[in-house]
């Protein structure tokens, strides 16, 4: 997706936990949704003699409840960037030591940059993938609502009256207030990192308005749903499109 119909770039990031030692031959790992193919999972068993515990989530809110309440048992998890930055100032993780990561030096450098500003000198974080936010539709199913008009905007979630268009054919929204609220500033013109409450009631304000025409709030349904059909637009991540995409071409 281009950045140019996003309004915000979210930054994935891997934290260790120094509780994972060679003699428990278990690693316990929690992350996103689609992220790692079974199979790699497998060949590492094969390979190291490790055994992997491996959970999902589909928000970061989901991932930071578990966090806060303490005592997880994860050794691994990827939070985005500004959520690791919340969790390095609670002081969920622990600091790294790069010397046991023989291959840190093939991390690309401005990548890494980035992610420090979330969290100083990447202390407790191995950068792990960088992504977008943007729209993806079935091009049929919108052109025959909207006609020939342009489809690389955002007017296609937020500006009420076309939404409203979408509505029968189905619009989905990531369930993640954060992402969600920061494009919608953007959208308006407004910092999208604004904590300003007036910014923020107008971001709201804009998503309520077109709020009726949303089929759902969740940040992996879409995936499946826009391959086959049963959404026609859905605000997710890039990786995730590119997913429903590939499936929606196998599915012919």
């Amino acid at each position: 997706m281009s950045p140019k119909k996003l309004g915000l770039v979210a930054a994935l990031a891997l934290t260790l936990s120094t509780a994972v030692v060679a003699e428990e031959k278990v690693l316990n790992i929690y992350n996103w949704s689609d992220y790692i193919n079974p199979e790699a999972i497998a060949q590492f068993e094969q390979e190291t003699g490790i055994k992997v515990n491996y959970d999902v989530y589909d928000s970061n809110e989901v991932l930071e409840a578990k966090l806060m309440s303490g005592s997880t048992g994860y050794d691994l998890v990827v939070p985005t960037g500004s959520f690791l930055e919340r969790h390095v100032k609670a002081g969920i993780y622990a600091e790294i030591d790069r010397s046991k990561l023989t291959n840190y030096g093939n991390i690309d450098s401005v990548l890494a940059e980035k992610i420090s500003r979330h969290d100083a000198d990447n202390k407790h974080n191995v950068p792990y993938a960088w992504g977008t936010i943007g729209l993806g539709y079935n091009e049929a199913m919108v052109k025959k609502r909207l006609g020939d008009m342009p489809l690389d905007t955002l007017d296609l979630i937020f500006k009420p009256e076309v939404a409203a268009k979408l509505a029968d054919c189905g619009i989905g929204l990531l369930d993640s207030p954060a992402e969600v609220m920061s494009i919608a500033l953007n959208y308006l013109g407004l910092d999208p990192n604004s904590e300003k409450k007036s910014d923020l009631k107008k971001a709201t304000e804009l998503i309520k308005s077109a709020r009726s025409s949303y089929k759902y709030f969740h940040s992996g349904q879409y995936i499946s749903d826009l391959a086959n059909g049963e959404v026609c637009v859905a605000l997710g991540y890039n990786g995730d499109i590119l997913q429903a995409q590939s499936r929606a071409e196998e599915a012919g």
